[in-house]
């Protein structure tokens, strides 16, 4: 969207009685093609235009938003916008990013747009062949379906501290998912990526050959008895044990006080030796950014640093409640003030494959999916569902279905042990994940 565009909203929004305003335009293309047993199944196709507009008037602060950016429409907007405020109940810590923490030029360079657009022929294609691949493998019975998709994005920020930035953005994405079938019932498998480059996307035989084989690998699988045993989270969901970190440590849940980890700023968390870090400067990262969604600059940060927790998470008005300083961590969309959210979180790995963990460990459970995650957010105790692979002797046994693990995250953190597979696929990423030993519920 012009910069002069969102310019001229934010003079409108001061002329109407804001004592300071922040606009952003949105602009996106996509399209996305979804096949399924060899047939076209689906086209989808997008271009949306929107704007957004936050308006304070002294401690009060509303924000707008919509898609028509007319003359007539952007009037009725920045209206609605100080009316809102102005009834809206006082913040004390409402306001715009410090101008001494905005990101200055010249911004980096994040290699994060590509400007191929595939044809819609294109897309089918790599469907096409990823879903061939999946129902190629031996005892594939069936599909859900393949899917081949490419967006556009362009994120523009004016605000009336005196920041302006531009972000673009591309994504391109192939998946697939196989059933397996046999005697013992049938079970799916899943793999994709999505990049910011098209290049930098595997084959999608060999995305639509992996999703066959993990439905295939599943068919068996067995109910086991309630234990207790060592865990193994597969680094391609591992990462999911970051979550409730993330949201435990964002300074509007401290501010609240009602975190699990509120009072550990600065002491030991995990164990001596694990670092997780925050990089939103990742070239072509999938969660990279030049600047947060305040306009503030963004760094790398490490948030666990040999096993002790560094900082919390602050946008500026979660900062200014703690007393401390935002760390470049605001994240919004168009409507609504923003919230705290990371960039590009890692997990740094260890020393020991997966297989050696397993070796080590002698006898346990693979987590290979997890769903319906349960937590509390005060005391840290979680649960998930899950399914997985048992293995004995340092080996795969047999594939485990419908069970439970659960414990404590401030005991599940501080025991946790990183292997040495890290691969990045998203925008939070870690190897796998093994615990000594978990409550395992099963029939």
């Amino acid at each position: 969207m012009d910069e002069n565009l969102l310019n001229d909203v934010v003079a409108a929004a001061l002329k109407a009685g804001a004592d300071a305003a922040e606009a952003v335009g949105a602009e996106r293309r996509s399209l996305s093609i979804n096949v399924r047993m060899g047939d076209l199944e689906e086209v989808e196709r997008e271009e949306s235009r929107d704007l957004g507009l936050r308006v304070f008037v002294g401690r009060r602060q509303a924000t707008v938003s919509g898609s028509d950016i007319s003359p007539e429409a952007r009037g009725k907007l920045v209206e609605r916008a100080v009316a809102m405020a102005r009834l809206a109940p006082e913040d004390p810590y409402a306001g715009l990013g410090d101008p001494d923490q905005l990101a200055r030029g010249p911004l980096p360079d994040l290699d994060l747009y590509d400007p191929a657009e595939p044809s819609p022929e294109a897309l089918e294609d790599k469907a096409r062949i990823a879903e061939a691949a999946a129902r190629a493998v031996p005892t594939v019975t069936n599909s859900d379906g393949a899917s081949g998709s490419w967006s556009s994005a362009r994120w523009t920020m004016v605000t009336s501290a005196g920041f302006t930035g531009v972000h673009r953005a591309s994504g391109f994405s192939i998946g697939a998912s196989a059933i397996a079938g046999g005697q013992d019932g049938m079970e799916t498998g899943y793999d994709g990526r999505s990049v910011r480059w098209q290049s930098d996307l595997p084959s999608p035989e060999s995305l639509g050959a992996e999703a066959g084989r993990r439905a295939a690998a599943r068919l068996g699988a067995r109910k086991i008895a309630s234990t207790t045993a060592p865990v193994i989270f597969e680094n391609r969901l591992a990462a999911s044990l970051m979550g409730p970190l993330i949201g435990a440590i964002s300074g509007p849940a401290i501010a609240r006080g009602t975190s699990f980890l509120k009072g550990k700023l600065s002491q030991q968390v995990f164990a001596k030796g694990i670092s997780i870090t925050d990089e939103p400067h990742r070239v072509r990262g999938l969660g990279s950014s030049p600047f947060d969604d305040e306009g503030v600059e963004n760094r790398r940060t490490e948030i666990i640093a040999d096993g002790v927790l560094t900082t919390w998470l602050l946008n500026t008005s979660s900062a200014k409640q703690l007393g401390l300083t935002t760390t470049g961590h605001a994240s919004r969309g168009l409507a609504g003030p923003p919230g705290v959210g990371p960039s590009n979180l890692t997990f740094q790995p260890g020393d020991r494959d997966r297989a050696q963990m397993m070796k080590d460990a002698g006898s346990g459970l693979v987590v290979t999916s997890m769903f319906g995650p349960s937590l509390n957010g005060n005391t840290g105790d979680w649960s998930v569902g899950c399914s997985g692979f048992w293995f004995e002797g340092g080996e795969l046994a047999y594939p485990v279905s419908e069970i439970t693990v659960a414990g404590n995250l401030i005991d599940i953190y501080a025991r946790v042990v990183p292997g040495s597979d890290l691969e990045i696929r998203g925008s939070a990423n870690a190897p796998s994940l093994m615990i000594d030993a978990l409550a395992i519920a099963g029939r």
